[in-house]
């Protein structure tokens, strides 16, 4: 017997277990060898990460989808397997360094820092695996990879070096985002757009030849005018049509720099001439480019003060110099200086040579390191680059044919606007973690890139013997003198974008270079399921790298991309805001499937989620509903009957339910299959509380409760056999209940065939139209009823007449049949028929046919339909106040995105009480 109670905290664990236990979601097991392949890689977390709501949505999705696949037959590979995470990971060891007072990471050199790093994770990395499990991913365990596994890294060698002998890796001076406390450049994803009050500076630069004449030139970062090689002025301007061409001399350095026509400066902006800083400003290094102006460095890599390219650059062309730039000795005074106190200090040496126009309070965005909270600077640094405009090409042909597609559609645009205007992508990160650069250097300059040192090795002596940079004996030298050789060659200190390992996931997970069972079967991958940040860092790179490596093949064939998961008012999720909601939190609290089923109901394709605790506490008791419906139909005696047959049933009621729950099964199948989660959750749940409990459950208690005979064990047998396929119908959603109902009902009735992670999916074909027809006039009748109740106030304890108006024999013969349930379940104090409808009564159209509820005597019509009309005039001027905020062009521009979108839900929900409200009115005035 089921306890009274569902208590998920002392079910998932074990229910878990069994699954392990019976390796339940291994690819590959005996049965399913020749079944058809689904695939679907896991997005990797990071290592360092734990389970947040972007994960338990994301993972909800493509679990549903697994199971479903699984239990339609397939041999399902969910790929599991953990990202290791660069600069994140570097920063969690040496964050523990540090506590521990322990030496640094220079002070124990690279290879102890890397080895304390897998010691690290190896203890304390599995955390959101084990995370994954608790939330019912029914991933293939057994084959969880990592990005530096030694497969993966041996994938990841193979693509550089492949890349790089078809000139598509490439070494290269260019912008980058940098972090001058961590020390490395980051990718965008990892920059924070912050908002500050910062300050616009209007600087006067003078134009050369011309005494007084200056061009004014607004800027928020004072320091980088160090760097200036140009001034830019639209070349429609007429302000300054007669000084494009000339020069101005740079304050403070003495540059004379050129002023060119672009049409990246903004006439309307400003003073419309714009300072050109090609080395710490990634639009000015476009303009740069344009007009081949030279590119200054004045800062290192802590974002100090760095005059040597100032002075490199006058040694290479002193004529670009109205005074040396040492002369005045500023330089030297403000070399060394952090970038904020030389910021400082330039401006006041501005004020001093009255060249400051003036100050203007200019709040605007920065951008910032996610992780090192300090302000990311533009430079000029020397790094790894892949030609991605190549790549990118195969990647935007495959969506344009077809070969993959995109779920919402909607985010196909995004792909290719990305895709068209892609930049090189910059692969090196100045890190210790990662997948080093196979790159090495020999004394003469000489770069090598290939699979390992050996063949390095090789290369560069077979290379500088045939320059003559080596004799033939001093070459036999090196080959002979370990030590000799080691101080040869030198390693590139780099490590790889941790998005270059994670871009050749789908194949590398499965073996690859390789060629493997696992590759054959399960490549290209069914679906991707991810968020829409991550299309051009992730999606769009794998598409890149699948297409070159796998033989022009795509590595998926849909790319479903979630919305965000929000709070209940619509505002993101922030530590900050003290608004986030932890997952493991809802589930220790309400359980796993209550979680799942919340996230999958709220997943309409293209909205946010706005989650609110409370309907994850309403689905918990969903949960609890089902559980009681099956604990009813236990204590009733329905069981699974030996050898039942649904299509031999005869009973009109059982003959319907069976109706309902093949129209059910193809609901939530379809839904599924065209990634609409939300249908299908909304499927599963009105046929498991709206049909089956509400309706199906309440009709057969008579029988039920009746005298033994055919009629009842049918109806046992069926109800049995219906709560079977709710069970399955729902397990995509909510695997931990209705596994533990599916065991605990199977112990009585026929022994089952293992887990319900394992069953068929349901496929039914019982349509039964004259049953619907017939039960579904009763549902539909008693609903309107209850309606008409709640709208009229009808006090709950009243029994109300019913009139059919007219009604055809065939309604006389179903309001006879069903008479008693129809007044225990509507309150009927009676059912007539007349020819026209009496006075004073609400009348309903139910499937085609009139009823009359007489209320005269029941409730005060006079003063329902005033009460009614007062609430009509409120709801009117509630939607007129929202038409009148939303019409407000400020309101709209200002207020959060979140409070407009409520107050745009107020709205639909005004107006959809206000149609209910007149209908009632109508029926009143009638």
């Amino acid at each position: 017997m089921l306890e009274k109670v569902f208590d998920p905290a002392a079910v998932e664990a074990r229910i878990s277990a069994e699954w392990e236990k019976e390796g339940a979601f291994r690819c590959g097991r005996p049965e399913r060898v020749d079944a058809p392949g689904f695939s679907i890689v896991i997005p990797p977390p990071n290592v360092t990460g734990s389970l947040h709501m972007g994960h338990a949505l994301n993972n909800t999705l493509q679990d549903i989808l697994a199971r479903f696949e699984r239990m339609r037959g397939k041999d399902v590979l969910w790929q599991p397997g953990t990202d290791h995470a660069g600069i994140a990971t570097q920063m969690v060891v040496e964050r523990q360094l540090m506590e521990r007072k322990e030496p640094g990471r220079r002070d124990m050199g690279r290879a102890a820092f890397v080895e304390r790093v897998w010691a690290w994770k190896a203890e304390s990395g599995g955390t959101i695996v084990n995370q994954l499990k608790r939330l019912g991913a029914s991933c293939d365990w057994s084959r969880e990879r990592f990005t530096m596994d030694e497969g993966l890294s041996r994938a990841v060698l193979k693509v550089f070096v492949d890349l790089h002998r078809k000139g598509l890796i490439y070494k290269d001076k260019r912008l980058v985002n940098w972090d001058p406390k961590l020390l490395t450049a980051i990718s965008d994803l990892e920059v924070q757009q912050v908002e500050v009050k910062g300050n616009l500076w209007h600087l006067r630069y003078p134009v050369e030849g011309e005494p007084g004449r200056f061009i004014i030139v607004a800027t928020t970062r004072p320091e980088t005018m160090l760097g200036d090689t140009a001034v830019a002025v639209h070349p429609e301007d007429p302000r300054y049509s007669d000084l494009v061409g000339k020069f101005v001399v740079l304050p403070l350095v003495g540059r004379r720099i050129p002023i060119v026509a672009d049409e990246y400066s903004d006439p309307e902006k400003g003073s419309g001439a714009v300072k050109i800083t090609p080395a710490h400003d990634f639009n000015d290094f476009e303009v740069g480019k344009r007009h081949h102006l030279p590119m200054i460095n004045v800062l290192d890599a802590e974002a100090r003060i760095d005059a040597s390219g100032i002075r490199d650059d006058f040694e290479a062309r002193p004529e670009a110099y109205a005074v040396a730039p040492d002369a005045t000795g500023i330089l030297a005074e403000l070399a060394g200086q952090d970038r904020f106190a030389a910021r400082k200090r330039i401006v006041e040496l501005f004020t001093e040579m009255e060249l400051l126009e003036k100050i203007e309070p200019n709040p605007h965005t920065v951008p910032h390191g996610d992780r090192s909270g300090v302000v990311i600077e533009p430079w000029l640094t020397d790094q790894w680059y892949v030609d991605a405009k190549t790549l990118a090409q195969p990647a935007l042909a495959a969506v344009r044919e077809g070969r993959t597609t995109f779920v919402p559609k909607n985010w196909e645009k995004t792909y290719f606007e990305w895709l068209e205007n892609i930049q090189p992508w910059c692969v090196s990160r100045q890190l210790w973690w990662g997948h080093q650069i196979p790159a090495w250097y020999d004394p003469f300059g000489n770069v090598f890139v290939e699979l390992d040192e050996d063949a390095a090795f090789e290369a560069a002596i077979a290379k500088n013997v045939a320059a003559e940079n080596l004799t033939p004996d001093e070459a036999q030298a090196l080959i002979d003198d370990a030590d000799k050789r080691a101080q040869f060659l030198t390693r590139d200190e780099d490590v790889l974008d941790t998005w270059f390992s994670s871009a050749l996931w789908p194949f590398s997970t499965m073996g690859w270079p390789d060629e493997t069972a696992e590759l054959k079967k399960f490549y290209p991958t069914s679906v991707l399921v991810t968020g829409f940040d991550i299309i051009f860092f992730w999606v769009a790179r794998m598409m890149m790298m699948g297409l070159e490596f796998m033989d022009g093949e795509v590595p998926f064939k849909d790319v479903y991309i979630h919305a965000l998961v929000r709070d209940e008012k619509g505002a993101k999720m922030s530590k900050s805001k003290g608004n986030v909601i932890d997952p493991l939190d809802l589930i220790n609290q309400y359980g796993a499937d209550a979680l799942r089923f919340t996230l999958a109901a709220m997943a309409a394709q293209g909205r946010d989620i706005k989650l609110a605790t409370s309907r994850v506490e309403g689905y918990r008791n969903f949960a609890t509903k089902l559980w009681n419906a099956t604990r009813f139909a236990e204590m009733n005696g329905c069981v699974r009957a030996e050898g039942f047959d649904p299509a031999k049933v005869n009973g009109t009621l059982n003959r319907w339910i069976l109706g309902e729950a093949t129209r059910a099964a193809n609901e939530v199948t379809a839904a599924i299959e065209a990634y609409r989660f939300n249908e299908a959750a909304g499927a599963a749940y009105r046929f498991i509380w709206n049909v089956l409990c509400d309706w199906h459950l309440e009709l057969a208690k008579p029988v039920l409760s009746g005298p033994d005979g055919a009629a009842k064990d049918e109806t046992r047998a069926t109800t049995a056999f219906v709560l079977d396929v709710a069970l399955s119908l729902l397990h995509p959603f909510m695997p931990f209940l209705t596994e533990e109902l599916w065991a605990r009902t199977g112990e009585q009735g026929p022994a089952r065939s293992g887990l319900l992670a394992l069953a068929e999916w349901p496929a039914l074909s019982l349509e039964a139209p004259d049953a619907e027809a017939e039960v579904g006039w009763v549902v539909d009748l008693v609903t309107e009823i209850r309606s008409v109740r709640a709208e009229m106030n009808v006090p709950a304890g009243a029994q109300v007449p019913l009139v059919l108006v007219g009604a055809s024999e065939e309604t006389r013969a179903r309001a006879s049949a069903w008479d008693d349930a129809l007044r225990r379940l509507a309150r009927l104090s009676g059912i007539t028929r007349a020819d026209v409808a009496p006075p004073s009564s609400v009348q309903m159209v139910v499937r085609g046919e009139v009823v009359a509820l007489p209320l005269e005597g029941i409730v005060d019509l006079k003063a329902e339909l005033e009460r009614l009309t007062k609430e009509a005039a409120k709801l009117d001027q509630e939607v007129a106040r929202i038409d009148g905020k939303l019409a407000n062009e400020k309101f709209v521009a200002k207020a959060a995105e979140e409070v407009v979108e409520a107050e745009r839900e107020k709205r639909a929900e005004y107006l959809a009480r206000k149609e209910k409200v007149n209908a009632a009115i109508a029926q009143l005035s009638r």
